[in-house]
């Protein structure tokens, strides 16, 4: 079958089959359930109505369940049983054995790197962004080209930086930007920039930084717009110049935003695995821990460590997660 027709029927069929979900079970609810009619036709309609938003609910319910809370449990079982042993259980041995890697704790002393740079730079040049724009004519404009990359998938940003630090042979013509800077401000020969330690890291960094600019942007310019305008207008009244008026009036007053905006990058970071992924695949002293679990659970074929690996992201997404989402519940009071 055709892949636009195979796409059309299954939204057909998917949103008919949710239609015909809620029409008929809230036919059956009022129906044949509780029938509202007869001595106990109030309390029937009662509980219909208690009801009703649980048929709602049910679905959602049904496919956190099943994509969310099961594989949860599912990775937790698999992190306790060694596949060698024909899934007997081994208790804490694969963790015993991942904390004895020095690829994991490669992976997780760049995680932490990454953790340090790319929010801080994403939110920084976000909020930069966000403020520069703001009263500009043609900042609109401005803004929908720096929020483009969003647009564009991890994998496909990661190509897109493939080639910019793309290197050939000394003597040819260089195609990757970076490189051809290189020689042109007097480099001797083109750099591997992918395979310097340490350094390509920060490399690597770029490519979310570059994502994730735009999504700051975009919510912290939100955040500017909010500010009562008599806040400002008392500070130029009292003398403040500009820098003053952002560090002291503007900043201070959209902190839970920038919070909330911080710790949201924070969570895309600890998960980071297709920029690592499509550039180097963890060479090169550039391991983080998706990438580590990746490895595991479909290279070496050792779902217990796998799991492991996979138990110590959802323990480190987890507490920042419930955080950011009290965070953003406080700002919508």
């Amino acid at each position: 079958m055709h892949p636009a027709i195979l796409g059309l029927l299954t939204i057909v069929i998917g949103v008919g089959a949710c239609v015909g979900y809620f029409y008929f079970s809230n036919l059956f609810l009022d129906k044949v359930l509780f029938p509202p009619k007869g001595p106990n036709a109030g309390r029937n309609i009662n509980r219909a109505n208690m009801i009703r938003p649980w048929l709602f609910l049910l679905p959602a319910l049904f496919a956190l369940g099943l994509y969310l809370a099961y594989p949860v449990v599912e990775t937790i079982r698999l992190s306790l049983t060694d596949r060698d042993q024909g899934g007997a259980f081994v208790g804490l041995a694969n963790y015993s054995q991942m904390l004895g890697e020095p690829k994991f704790w490669e992976a997780m002393r760049n995680n932490m790197l990454w953790l340090i740079v790319v929010p801080a730079l994403s939110t920084a040049f976000g909020l930069l962004v966000a403020q520069l724009t703001d009263r500009l004519a043609w900042g609109n404009f401005a803004k929908s080209l720096i929020f483009m990359p969003m647009a564009i998938s991890f994998v496909g940003a990661a190509v897109i930086w493939k080639l910019v630090y793309d290197a050939r042979p000394p003597g040819t013509e260089q195609i990757g930007v970076l490189n051809a800077l290189y020689i042109w401000f007097g480099g001797t020969e083109p750099q591997q920039w992918l395979t310097l330690p340490f350094w390509n890291n920060f490399f690597l960094m770029i490519v979310l930084v570059w994502i994730q600019t735009g999504f700051a942007m975009v919510i912290l310019s939100a955040a500017l717009r909010g500010i009562p305008e008599e806040t400002v207008e008392a500070a130029i009244v009292d003398g403040a110049n500009p820098f003053q008026i952002f560090f002291q009036i503007k900043v201070p007053q959209i902190m839970g935003t920038i919070v909330v905006v911080w710790t949201t990058i924070t969570i895309v970071v600890l998960k980071v695995f297709d920029i690592v992924f499509a550039m180097t695949n963890g060479q090169w002293e550039t391991q983080v821990l998706a990438n580590y679990m990746y490895d595991k659970l479909f290279r070496a074929s050792d779902w217990g460590v796998g799991s492991a690996a996979a138990m110590v992201i959802m323990l480190l997404v987890t507490p920042i997660l419930v955080w950011n989402v009290y965070n953003a519940r406080k700002e919508m009071r």
